[in-house]
């Protein structure tokens, strides 16, 4: 089983209501179950990572963006050495599993 850890997080852009961050991890990292008050999307530049919702899961890959539903808790496994764009509003409120 596969530690949780946090991914590399970078600001990339900040707009009046949006800002974009940067996100990356390595190949075989789990990154910290949570969710979130407002939805989000994720854009995948590099690697792979499958997205876990309770009820399915979600594979993507360089080129696929996905957006992440408010309210659901979620998890991202990383495949391959992984990179993405994660664009949300400024207010958004996040709460992570213990």
């Amino acid at each position: 089983m596969s530690n949780v850890s946090n991914p590399l997080v970078k600001l990339i852009e900040e707009g009046e209501k949006f800002i974009i961050k940067q996100m990356s991890a390595k190949g075989g990292q789990l990154l910290p179950k949570h969710q979130a008050t407002d939805e989000s999307i994720v854009v995948v530049r590099k690697g792979e990572c499958i997205i876990n919702f309770s009820e399915n899961e979600h594979y993507l890959e360089q080129g696929d963006s996905l957006i992440i539903p408010q309210n659901v808790w979620h998890q991202i496994k990383v495949i391959h050495d992984f990179q993405a764009l994660h664009i949300l509003p400024k207010n958004i409120q996040f709460e992570f599993t213990k």
